[in-house]
């Protein structure tokens, strides 16, 4: 779709290891990216909340860090595997197909793109990575504790965006009144977070249960999707 797209599969082609090559390969896709592609504006934005992670764990301002930094490294690996599966021809979650073929509609405001990928990569691929972390999730344990501690944290980043990233792809000025206001004022990280960890509480508990989670996971990929095409109507 776009002429750099080999360029950030080349970004996105190792399977991150650390914080460090995330926020690597993060930068490497920031790089390139146009203006004019809503994929720039998910990631600049995931690009800030990954800083923020690392900075606070560096800091030891968790009770578990190296969890939350596992946690961080699952996470960010799902984005790159989507984006690795769609921008090879192959099938990725329908939820980020949502965006990624849209990611030139110039109808589109950049919060709108943003939003989109935060929709896909927390209400479907963040119960994923929870549970990849290998540790049961549990409702009010230390592990939740850490979790729940960001949510100040990436709220006022969402907030900034949504403020910072008002305007069209291209950046000419949006119309002052329109259906996008809605959406994104009902839009909350925290709500979906919280879904995410009550969603990896279900996946952890149906383990046993290969098909019936397969099912699931379709399901809530289908349901992220209707979310995200919600968020991407092109403002008028």
């Amino acid at each position: 779709m776009f002429p750099y797209d080999d360029q950030i599969l080349a970004a996105v082609d190792a399977v991150p290891q650390s914080v460090d090559d995330v926020i690597g390969a993060m930068r490497a896709i920031d790089a390139v990216c146009d203006d004019g592609d809503g994929l720039k504006w998910f990631n600049r934005l995931y690009l800030g909340v990954t800083q923020a992670v690392k900075a606070r764990v560096d800091a030891g301002g968790f009770q578990d860090g190296a969890w939350m930094a596992a946690l961080d490294v699952q996470f960010a690996g799902l984005y790159f595997g989507a984006l690795r599966s769609a921008l090879s021809g192959g099938t990725a979650p329908r939820c980020w197909t949502v965006l990624l073929e849209r990611r030139n509609w110039t109808a589109l405001a950049r919060i709108q793109c943003a939003l989109a990928g935060v929709n896909a990569h927390i209400n479907h691929d963040l119960p994923t990575a929870i549970v990849r972390t290998g540790a049961a999730p549990v409702h009010g344990d230390a592990h939740y504790q850490d979790y729940t501690a960001l949510n100040a944290t990436l709220s006022s980043l969402v907030d900034a965006a949504k403020a910072e990233l008002h305007v069209r792809l291209l950046g000419d000025l949006l119309p002052p009144v329109s259906q996008m206001e809605d959406a994104v004022a009902a839009f909350s990280v925290t709500a979906a977070r919280e879904g995410a960890w009550n969603h990896a509480e279900i996946f952890w508990a149906l383990r046993g249960f290969p098909e019936l989670t397969a099912r699931s996971e379709d399901t809530l990929d289908g349901m992220t999707a209707v979310i995200g095409k919600a968020l991407l109507v092109p403002v008028g």
